[in-house]
Formats: structure tokens, C-alpha cells, sequence
């Protein structure tokens, strides 16, 4: 009676584990693709208009041109902004966030209204 009590407690325990692997991995899936202090600043700059490189620059501050051509490059292999050329004089280049950039507004809300409640109860501002 024992032994099966002892293997039923395992039994959950292996349960609660993979369960828990169930959100982590998920969650970390997510965080490899907007980690860092400049992907989501890069993805609120466009979508606020900025939309060439110079204008991203400009609106991210401390941001460095080697840094954030690799964050650009690294947001468009992962399908969040679409690259443009355009054939003009000079050529020109514009990113455009892609409609799957869309699904994050609602974690970018999030994490502005938890940000502004831990500046309160950290700062008291």
C-alpha cells in the first residue's frame, strides 16, 4: 500500500514538472525572440512612424548604428519588420512592421502598464 502511494506521489511530481516545462518553454521561445534592451524600444520606434534607419536611431537613445543594424536584421528573420528597398537617388530603405508584429502589442501594453505600477511601488512616482 505504501509502495503505491510512493509511486503515485512520483507520479505527480513528473506531472507538475513536465507542466511547469509546459509554460517555461513557451516562455523562453518568446523571450529568445524580444530579448535584449533594444528589440522592443526598435519595434515601438517603428511603430510610431520612425521607419527609416536614421529616424530609428535618432528616437532610441544611447543606441549604436552596429547594434541596431543587427537588431533589424535579427526582428526580420524572425517575421516582425519587412525590409524595403527603394530604387531612388540615393537608394533608400525603410522597415515596416509585419502584421504578425501585431500579436505583441498586447505584451508591449502589458509590460507598459506592470512598468509603470513597479515605477510606483519601487520609486513611489
Amino acid at each position: 500500500m505504501q509502495q503505491a502511494t510512493i509511486q503515485k506521489k512520483e507520479c505527480n511530481e513528473v506531472a507538475s514538472h513536465k507542466d511547469c516545462q509546459g509554460v517555461i518553454l513557451p516562455v523562453r521561445d518568446a523571450l529568445d525572440v524580444i530579448n535584449g534592451k533594444w528589440k522592443l524600444p526598435i519595434i515601438i520606434a517603428i511603430s510610431r512612424g520612425h521607419k527609416r534607419f536614421r529616424d530609428i536611431e535618432r528616437s532610441i537613445p544611447r543606441i549604436t548604428s552596429k547594434v541596431l543594424s543587427k537588431e533589424l536584421k535579427d526582428l526580420e528573420a524572425h517575421k516582425l519588420l519587412k525590409r524595403s528597398v527603394y530604387d531612388s537617388q540615393p537608394v533608400s530603405v525603410e522597415y515596416t512592421l509585419t502584421p504578425y508584429a501585431a500579436t505583441l502589442n498586447p505584451v508591449i501594453d502589458a509590460l507598459h502598464t506592470w512598468g509603470l505600477q513597479h515605477r510606483k511601488t519601487i520609486l513611489g512616482k
